[in-house]
């Protein structure tokens, strides 16, 4: 866990490589919005500041967003990131803490699948069966209207 930092000068946090918030965004390829987010719930942590108070982010940071968009990217809840953070900055972690997030976040991504693929299934019989004309009837309602 790294402390936080003290306020520095812009000028000596670009000159010490640190990022302004713009360029960080385009480093790591999330967007600027979303880079405050995930500092206001705590998935990044321990920003840089500079006097006037704009954040200013390391190398370590943008990989770190990197880290969190692609987790994103396939899906993964934001408590399994948070999870899958702590983890990865664990480096005695174990490797079954990990399998075990990423194996349940299979599992749930193949029962919404299966969910995905009956809904289709129904809506294909629906519309196949619903005249589409200038008839009032629509099977499509009836069964919106009738459904448990």
């Amino acid at each position: 866990m790294r402390k936080r930092q003290l306020p520095l000068e812009h000028a000596d946090a670009l000159v010490r490589g640190l990022l302004d918030i713009g360029r960080t965004s385009k480093e790591s390829g999330v967007s600027v919005k979303m880079i405050r987010h995930y500092e206001a719930i705590g998935l990044l942590k321990n920003v840089a500041r500079t006097y006037a108070n704009y954040r200013v982010y390391s190398d370590k940071d943008v990989h770190t967003l990197r880290f969190i968009k692609r987790a994103r990217t396939l899906g993964f809840s934001m408590d399994d990131v948070r999870e899958l953070l702590a983890l990865w900055e664990n480096k005695s972690r174990p490797s079954a803490s990990v399998k075990k997030i990423a194996g349940g976040h299979m599992q749930d991504l193949k029962r919404r699948i299966v969910e995905m693929q009956s809904m289709v299934a129904t809506l294909e019989h629906l519309t196949h069966n619903c005249h589409g004309d200038g008839r009032p009837d629509c099977p499509i309602l009836d069964d919106l209207a009738h459904a448990a």
